[in-house]
């Protein structure tokens, strides 16, 4: 999901002498959410992930009806370094308007693309990277699973992208540009042992007539068995064009480290239009090119000094008195 599931607790549970940076051992999707993660994929992975969706509208207003299905999807590739991805995705509908105002009513088909973007995610701060390697307490369940308030603080990761509206789109008003700037700031916590929050703030569309300010909260929780999760979202959005307040809720199956499949359910809290929708679909990493990158266990500091600071600190006070302490 972008939501980013449980699947990322894994690799931080597994920590040990060495920590991983961006790279987990089963994979990291952001379906079946419409939030991302604060991670990326690693370096040298790609990821695809796609699914259908219905979704059945009513403004009780205007007195119409759209009944649509759609794929959507996203392509993510880590490139460089490990906190670096590129991402393509989009979702691309087909419906059904009804205009009940005449008689008889007024019907047509429309398709065409609902969003499509090409950017970058950059992972700016992990808070886990130099947190302390605590290894699990083999005497104490309580211990691993409890809620520590440093647990809170969460990676947080920028997105810059911009978005195609091609000519011709019945979705966007004919004066919408070809290409606009869209910016997403996301930040992930994990706590509790099998707790993920996500947030996003996102504005899209910046230099279009129908700009666009939406966030995105979403909670995942991982079952005991740990190749099943479950989420539930909220969504708000603002625009000209469209305002509204949704809901999610849905789960995933960890078919393999490199394979989830995923559904969800969902609904707005307007009649302007009412909406319920639904979907399905799956993730796929290909991780054949991914070489861990391992951080020396000299620069994992606990308390969070640099390795270099630390040998100035020693070489003082070998200066004061001819002894290192």
């Amino acid at each position: 999901m972008k939501t980013t599931f449980f699947l990322t607790i894994l690799s931080f549970l597994l920590c040990t002498s060495a920590a991983f940076a961006q790279y987990t051992d089963v994979i990291n999707s952001n379906r079946p959410g419409a939030s991302v993660g604060a991670y990326a994929v690693g370096k040298n992975v790609l990821q695809f992930e796609t699914g259908m969706f219905v979704d059945f509208q009513e403004h009780k207003k205007l007195n119409t009806e759209v009944d649509a299905f759609g794929l959507d999807f996203a392509l993510r590739y880590g490139l460089f370094k490990e906190q670096l991805e590129i991402r393509w995705e989009g979702a691309y509908q087909f419906d059904t308007f009804t205009s009940n105002t005449t008689i008889p009513p007024l019907e047509f088909n429309r398709n065409g693309f609902l969003s499509h973007t090409i950017g970058a995610h950059y992972m700016i701060y992990d808070p886990y990277l130099k947190s302390e390697l605590e290894k699990p307490n083999l005497y104490s369940w309580k211990a691993n699973n409890s809620f520590r308030w440093k647990d809170l603080i969460p990676a947080i990761g920028i997105y810059a992208g911009a978005n195609f509206v091609f000519t011709d789109n019945p979705y966007f008003p004919r004066t919408e540009p070809s290409v606009s700037p869209k910016v997403t700031l996301a930040t992930q916590s994990h706590f509790a042992g099998r707790w993920v929050f996500v947030s996003n703030i996102t504005y899209d569309r910046i230099t279009s007539d129908s700009k666009e300010l939406s966030y995105i909260l979403t909670l995942t929780h991982a079952f005991d068995n740990p190749k099943w999760s479950a989420f539930v979202e909220h969504q708000g959005i603002d625009s000209d064009i469209y305002a509204d307040a949704l809901f999610r809720a849905g789960g995933a199956y960890l078919v393999g480290e490199n394979f989830q499949l995923d559904a969800y359910v969902g609904a707005g809290v307007k009649n302007t239009p009412t909406r319920v929708f639904a979907g399905f679909g799956l993730s796929y990493r290909i991780d054949a090119w991914h070489e861990d990158e391992i951080i020396p266990i000299d620069e994992q500091d606990p308390k969070g000094e640099e390795p270099k600071k630390k040998k100035e600190k020693e070489l003082e006070k070998f200066e004061d008195d001819g002894n290192i302490h």
